[in-house]
């Protein structure tokens, strides 16, 4: 994976391959943790600046005014259409087929955007008898047309294959979890990519807590990059789509300059030996 992506040319323009033959961009914005304000004005410097990829969830009380800044853009910028933008949410919590459906009914329409072009199980919390129904319930809603492509968030890799077992009429197409240097969950990734799932990186530049580290610092010097577009870069060359989140324009912008240079096979594996199963926020992969 690594050497195929080396020389390979990221932008905001990019996209990747899913297993439904769909593409989505390569790289989104995160809005976890931003007040209703602070999405707004974080969608629309991100979208001044070329992204086309958001990642909301119902538990970050953005959805709407992530999607009205979108509408509000496209308002001001008619040359982008609603089909140009990604929009990524997620169910705050598994439960039974009939609960979930609503639910994400519900999301679609605090977004106003029409439709929902990902939506994901944030965790498989619940127990699986939970996970399954509620996986029914995405596949009903791309079946109505509410959503275009159904994945999962936090699953182990127990968690997937008890998913793909199951005989879904739909495969997940991606796997959004915590991945960067210090966390490179190499079983757990390789184990998506065998499968054709898409790993969607949360918390890329590992939330800030080693910008300063002494191979990171090295490194962003030896290609005259920050630590940042370093973190995002590496995401990028192993398959993954990494989802950078600020609320400053600066950042935005910065976090998206990766076009620039590519990082060697020696200091990808540099980057890989970094890791130290670092955890930023919550780690539900091994649930029951």
């Amino acid at each position: 994976m690594q050497k195929k992506m080396a020389d390979q040319s990221f932008s905001l323009a990019s996209r990747i391959k899913l297993n439904n033959g769909s593409t989505m961009p390569n790289i989104h914005l995160g809005v976890y943790l931003m007040s209703g304000s602070e999405a707004s004005k974080a969608v629309h410097h991100a979208l001044d600046t070329g992204y086309r990829g958001f990642d909301s969830a119902q538990m970050y009380h953005n959805e709407k005014q992530v999607g009205h800044a979108i509408l509000d853009y496209m308002k001001q910028h008619p040359e982008l259409k609603r089909e140009d933008i990604h929009y990524t949410t997620k169910l705050a919590s598994n439960g039974d087929y009939d609960t979930a459906r609503r639910s994400i009914t519900q999301s679609v329409k605090e977004c106003g955007l029409g439709y929902v072009d990902l939506f994901l199980l944030h965790s498989p919390y619940g127990g699986k008898q939970k996970r399954l129904e509620s996986w029914r319930a995405i596949e009903a809603a791309v079946k109505d047309g509410e959503v275009r492509i159904g994945g999962v968030s936090n699953f182990g890799e127990k968690h997937i294959d008890e998913l793909l077992a199951s005989n879904p009429r739909l495969k997940p197409a991606v796997n959004q979890i915590e991945v960067h240097p210090f966390n490179t969950r190499s079983k757990l990734t390789a184990h998506c990519q065998k499968n054709d799932i898409v790993v969607e990186a949360y918390a890329p530049l590992a939330r800030a807590l080693r910008m300063k580290h002494p191979t990171i610092v090295q490194l962003a010097k030896k290609y005259g990059c920050t630590s940042g577009q370093l973190h995002v870069r590496w995401s990028l060359q192993h398959g993954f789509v990494p989802l950078p989140k600020s609320v400053k324009k600066e950042r935005i912008v910065e976090n998206a300059g990766i076009g620039g240079f590519s990082i060697d096979d020696g200091d990808m594996k540099k980057m890989d030996g970094l890791d130290e199963y670092l955890v930023t926020d919550w780690d539900p992969v091994d649930a029951a």
